[in-house]
């Protein structure tokens, strides 16, 4: 997404990566917010000091053809500056940040730069796409915070901030005006802080200010590391997984993290808070997981998987082959579908010379991730790094969602599983293990390898995070592109003897002795059990209640083989003649009883051949991630020996008849059963096709759908875009509200009555002392002044109102009224602020005194003059 953005303005680009800045020493926080946002925005910056240390970047969803007045409406909620961003603005720490219309924003060692804006099938993300930038420029000290909105927009980018140990904060969703952002990040990572918008603030700067500080040189403490031994205890007892081989500055930071979201200053009193609160162990084993993913991560490598390593591996495997992978730590299944869907690229290229197909194992230690990703349905906003293409291929629209088509979930099987402690799967040609080594210790490093080099074939490719190395010493993969981490297996004969993953969930925790290397005596052992299974174990296979195979163990080549057309992985469609009839119900008496049920001397049809064999049939009960599947043993046995012949007496001549009639009963009564099986399959076909049917009716349907649903996202964004629209006009109209009052109080101070009229000397407004002049009434707004009754003696009134609109130079006039009162007419042109004459300003002063008192004074100077005084 970045490279794209920067090939518009790359003369920007080179110019910073030229010049050396170091990233700013304060905290930057990004608020991302939508509908409702104005609201909460304000009530969060009302709680914000203004000396509090940190920049605030503010990322709002915007119409983008409205010019925005965000930064004037937050500055009268803060003291802080607000401005609106312009490109490559420096940040600076108690300043307010706000993102400008029809733009995207990224940040650059403390650097803001603006970008056209980035849309995902008509849908903007701005804030995902500054959150990410957030994370990657911050790293540990990034900080996120989304508030009201709808949509997901900003939890793709709270993953990223987490997955960088940053801190994550959401509004409390029942506070928020619209609670879809909110509900979203919560449903996306695990969040630090949710509380009300105006506790955030508090609870923020309280975390600063409580960092308890554990990490630096914990080896050196012997006290820390007794108590973080406690931590694992506790996890393992809580959870079920050891996190002894974990890198410790790992886990010291995560624990250090939530330390500060609950202001524990010592770690012994963080452990007894684990001790009194199951729940915060929980959300510790979350944190500690790390579940970040997304579709398509690190483009460069699925393109080489696309382009070179999966049809190089096409062009060597023979037509048919089914393909086996294995995604460790798959979390919410993004990397699995990924695979699946290269795949399905691939392989259609591929269809007419051969057709293979692929079984992916995508297992994670996190059940609810599991969970997730067999759901196979995501939010637009985790499809950003999907192609178009790809979406409408692979994807199918439901309501506001995407689920994941048929032809790719059927490919994957989710299962929980514990790569450190469970048995691995094996017989691979592609295992991928991305951003899981880099937070194990190098002696666990050591050991997966060995246990990935056991699961894969010779020449399966093994994929790596960007972060790590294949870390066997042994040479036991061929690098393929050391950048890419892209590797492959290499069948190295003096490879490390394989210790399986069940020894470590054995191994005591010892904080103060170093890990020693495996002993001779344990490999040894272990290399025995491995030669038992693989050369003298029964063969076998674990299938499911539908009788779906699971696992494979030892060839079961004589007794199951493919079967012609679709790819079946199915007990019964694979099972060679001589089993078909047989399995059925030794199966579902199996299922009806925990104990083994046996078939004896099964006569088998083989290639061109027969081969006997008995079957044991065991139901298991425990573990419970394995309950109500079934364990199918095959034992191979000597052919039984044909009875000698003899002449038989007249006796058993009719006991000879009677066995052979019985044989041509049973035969008859299998050949029924055979032709009722055929019949069942006709039927079962039938209801296929009609099923297809309906599939196809549905398809129709959900196209209707899917554009019902896009006309719905449009009006949803226009519906967050008025929203932000209206609260900028509602601040607005209390402004224009707030100042008419001021103005209206003004006029009435003076106790002078104005008129204001407009250029067809229509009344546009008049103060109250006007009212004892003309008889006017509110109603009277839009009606011409000369309609009016006055008291004024003023018939010109009207004619100097037209002179001075023409002249546009005032004309004042001293006019008296009906009871004697005396007032001074101004009538003047009303000018507005861009110069433009739009109507007339009248206003009447009262001069009644003064005329009386020139009025006295006139007469008094008559008295001195008729008293020859003057």
């Amino acid at each position: 997404m970045k490279q794209s953005t920067t090939t518009k303005k790359p003369k920007e680009i080179v110019h910073i990566e030229n010049v050396e800045r170091p990233s700013p020493d304060f905290p930057i926080v990004g608020i991302g917010a939508s509908a409702g946002g104005l609201e909460a925005l304000e009530q969060f910056f009302e709680n914000v000091p203004n000396e509090n240390g940190m920049a605030f970047v503010v990322i709002q969803h915007l119409d983008p053809t409205h010019v925005g007045i965000m930064p004037e409406l937050l500055q009268r909620t803060t003291k802080m500056k607000v401005v609106q961003v312009s490109d490559r603005l420096k940040v600076q720490a108690n300043h307010v940040y706000v993102i400008p219309p029809n733009k995207s924003m990224s940040l650059l060692k403390g650097y803001l730069f603006l970008f056209e804006p980035v849309e995902l099938r008509g849908l903007r993300l701005p804030i995902d796409y500054f959150f990410r930038s957030l994370a990657e420029d911050q790293m540990e000290k990034s900080i996120g915070i989304v508030l009201s909105g709808m949509g997901s927009d900003g939890s793709l980018g709270l993953q990223a901030i987490k997955e960088k140990n940053g801190i994550v904060l959401v509004q409390d969703p029942l506070t928020a005006k619209f609670d879809g952002m909110p509900h979203s990040a919560i449903n996306a990572a695990v969040i630090d802080i949710v509380a009300p918008v105006d506790e955030l603030p508090s609870k923020l700067i309280a975390y600063l200010n409580h960092s308890p500080g554990i990490v630096p040189q914990p080896e050196n403490d012997d006290n820390s590391k007794t108590n973080l031994e406690k931590i694992i205890i506790l996890l393992r007892s809580q959870a079920g997984h050891d996190f002894s081989f974990y890198k410790k500055n790992t886990l010291f930071r995560r624990i250090e993290r939530r330390m500060g979201i609950h202001q524990i200053n010592k770690i012994p009193n963080y452990v007894r808070f684990l001790q009194e609160n199951p729940k915060e162990l929980d959300i510790l084993f979350k944190e500690l997981l790390i579940g970040v993913t997304n579709f398509f991560r690190d483009t460069a490598v699925w393109d080489k998987l696309k382009e070179e390593i999966l049809p190089e591996l096409f062009a060597e495997l023979p037509n048919g082959h089914v393909l086996r992978a294995w995604v460790v730590g798959c979390s919410t299944g993004e990397e699995a579908y990924s695979l699946a869907m290269v795949f399905k690229e691939v392989s259609e290229k591929f269809k007419k010379d051969k057709n293979f197909s692929l079984q992916i194992f995508a297992s994670d230690i996190d059940s609810d991730a599991i969970e997730v990703a067999r759901k196979g349905v995501f939010n637009s906003n985790l499809l950003f790094d999907v192609s178009a293409e790809r979406v409408s291929k692979f994807f199918i629209k439901d309501g506001e969602q995407y689920r994941v088509n048929t032809s790719i979930r059927e490919m994957i099987v989710f299962a929980p599983h514990n790569v450190i402690k469970d048995p691995p799967f094996t017989k691979l040609d592609l295992l991928t293990c991305r951003n899981l080594l880099i937070y194990m210790e190098p002696v666990l490093q050591k050991k997966l390898m060995n246990l990935f080099h056991y699961s894969l074939n010779t020449g399966g490719i093994m994929i790596l995070g960007s972060s790590e190395n294949e870390n066997s010493h042994n040479k036991q993969f061929t690098p393929i592109d050391t950048k890419l981490k892209l590797y492959k297996h290499f069948p190295n004969p003096t490879s490390d003897l394989l210790d399986f993953p069940s020894s470590f969930s054995h191994r005591r925790i010892q904080p103060t002795v170093d890990i020693q290397p495996t002993k001779t005596a344990d490999n040894i052992q272990n290399l025995a059990d491995q030669l038992l299974l693989q050369h003298f174990a029964p063969a076998s296979v674990l299938i499911n209640q539908e009788g779906d195979i699971i696992y494979i163990t030892g060839r079961t080549g004589n007794y199951l083989e493919p079967a012609a057309g679709k790819a079946n992985m199915n007990i019964y469609a694979m099972a060679r003649e001589g089993l078909r009839n047989e399995l059925p119900g030794a199966i579902r008496k199996a299922k009806q009883n925990d104990k083994p049920v046996k078939l004896q001397n099964i006569k088998v049809g083989t290639n061109g051949g027969v081969q006997f064999v008995n079957i044991t049939f065991q139901h298991i009960e425990k573990p419970d991630s394995m309950k109500g599947l079934i364990m199918v043993v095959f034992y191979d046995v000597a052919t039984p020996p044909k009875a000698s012949v003899k002449k038989l007496k007249p006796g058993e001549q009719s006991s000879v008849v009677d066995r052979h009639e019985l044989e041509l009963e049973l035969q008859h009564t299998r050949e029924e059963l055979q032709s009722t099986r055929e019949d069942m399959q006709t039927t079962q076909e039938e209801l296929k096709s009609a099923n297809e049917e309906m599939q196809s009716t549905n398809e129709e349907l959900q196209s209707t759908n899917e554009e019902l649903t896009t006309s719905k996202e449009e009006m949803q964004s226009l519906n967050e875009e008025l929203q932000t629209i209206n609260a900028e006009l509602q601040s607005k109209v209390a402004d224009y509200v707030a100042a008419n009052n001021d103005m209206k109080n003004l006029l009435n101070s003076t106790d002078i009555a104005t008129l204001f009229l407009d250029k067809e000397l229509n009344i546009r407004r008049y103060t109250d002392q006007l009212t004892k002049l003309f008889k006017l009434r509110q109603s009277d707004i839009g009606r011409p002044f000369t309609d009016m009754v006055t008291d004024l003696n003023y018939p010109e009134m009207t004619e100097h109102a037209t002179e001075v609109l023409n002249t546009l130079v005032y004309k004042e006039t001293a006019v008296s009224t009906r009871d004697g009162k005396w007032f001074t007419v101004r009538i003047m042109p009303y000018r507005t602020f861009d110069d433009r004459i739009d109507g007339l300003v009248i206003t009447l002063i009262n001069i009644t005194k003064a005329k009386k008192m020139e009025a006295e004074l006139e007469k008094a100077r008559k008295r001195l003059k008729e008293n020859n005084l003057l």
